[in-house]
């Protein structure tokens, strides 16, 4: 079970350099085991709005939850002092703590782009990590 950073949905979405790799990813994975936050859900938002891409934000809702089954979490407020701990203790900021402590809550592998994880104990991988675990590919 895995859940996929803003930064991975982002990349597909808006056609960014290593899209094709998050595109691969979605194919090899069922949507049941994706997983994603309520705070990714509204960051994509917010960046397709200034953007001015909101067609892209409605076709993101439609494949990912209403045609798709992508299980979406959420941080209650009961976790807000673990979240603060992970902010000091990894020097992340709030997003990323965020993901972080769902990854964590959750028990899911996180995957993103973003190299603050790899100071952390439950680090991330990245799609092409995660292809290659999938595939068997080695190389």
């Amino acid at each position: 079970m895995y859940l996929l950073d803003t930064n991975v949905w982002l990349e597909r979405l808006l056609g960014q350099q290593r899209s094709e790799e998050v595109r691969q990813l979605l194919e090899h994975i069922p949507l049941d085991r994706l997983f994603i936050t309520d705070f990714s859900v509204h960051s994509i938002g917010v960046i397709l709005y200034r953007v001015d891409r909101l067609e892209a934000l409605k076709l993101f809702v439609q494949d990912v939850f209403i045609d798709g089954a992508v299980v979406l979490v959420r941080l209650d407020p009961e976790d807000t002092q673990r979240l603060l701990e992970v902010i000091n203790q990894y020097k992340l900021d709030f997003d990323d703590a965020y993901q972080y402590v769902a990854s964590e809550k959750y028990h899911l592998t996180l995957i993103s782009f973003d190299r603050d994880y790899d100071r952390t104990e439950r680090q991330k991988k990245t799609p092409s990590e995660i292809l290659k675990d999938l595939t068997g590919n080695k190389g």
